[in-house]
């Protein structure tokens, strides 16, 4: 059975994410701080891992293999949001934070991941990244946190462009306002490009973690390389 490592995988888009791997057959590494709420069966191996800790990543990273063997897909999710501000009122340590866990946790992850899926036998595997809608456009006062998201497209091209000779495809997944607690409050009411707040639609999770398995399920000559989903009305194609 195929093997997934998913990040960020306590909560959220993660645990939808792995729930649904799970009940497609997949063997699941769930990746997380903490490992309590993760799901407690065969096909489940959870791992308490901070994602921004190097050594943390690559000793979950080899637990997995020394599990199941092998590693064919990364979904690297963990991510982290701060209250929005303008540039000018954001501290350098909450800038250094998002940083951390949204582009060098995913590069820790993705290093991780690459390493073992190159040298496997058979050679080959998928990374598939967590982008976000803000990967396009982005919300107001949201420097930090889209500057990590558009980040993440080039970290994603680059993997896709160096995997091709080792069999490691890369795609990047787009999501805007699928309903979890990390994004409760757009459903209150979040900054819109004219100044007003208003609140704004929302989709199930469980439709992102169904894209995700879309995106994984390809076969190995096939890439899905961006993808987005987002609730049919949210402001993003006439964002701004």
């Amino acid at each position: 059975m195929p093997v997934i490592v998913i990040t960020g995988a306590s909560a959220g888009i993660g645990a939808a994410t792995a729930a649904r791997f799970l009940a497609d057959g997949w063997s699941v590494a769930l990746l997380a701080r903490r490992a309590e709420p993760m799901p407690d069966q065969p096909r489940a191996l959870p791992l308490a891992c901070d994602v921004t800790d190097e050594a943390q990543v690559e000793a979950a990273f080899a637990e997995v293999v020394a599990r199941f063997g092998r590693i064919d897909v990364l979904f690297n999710n963990a991510g982290k949001m701060i209250p929005g501000s303008l540039i000018d009122e954001l501290s350098v340590a909450d800038w250094r934070a998002m940083v951390d866990v949204n582009l060098t946790g995913m590069f820790l992850c993705a290093r991780a991941a690459f390493r073992q899926m190159r040298r496997q036998d058979p050679i080959g595997g998928r990374i598939l990244n967590n982008g976000s809608i803000s990967a396009h456009a982005p919300r107001p006062g949201s420097v930090a946190y889209t500057s990590t998201k558009h980040a993440i497209t080039g970290l994603t091209k680059t993997l896709a462009l160096d995997g091709r000779p080792f069999g490691i495809a890369a795609g990047q997944i787009d999501i805007g306002n699928a309903r979890t607690e990390l994004a409760a409050r757009i459903e209150k009411g979040v900054p819109q490009a004219d100044g007003s707040i208003r609140p704004e639609p929302m989709m199930d999770v469980a439709e992102v973690a169904e894209a995700v398995l879309f995106m994984a399920r390809q076969p190995a000559g096939t890439n899905v390389p961006v993808l987005t989903v987002m609730a049919t009305t949210m402001p993003f194609v006439g964002r701004g």
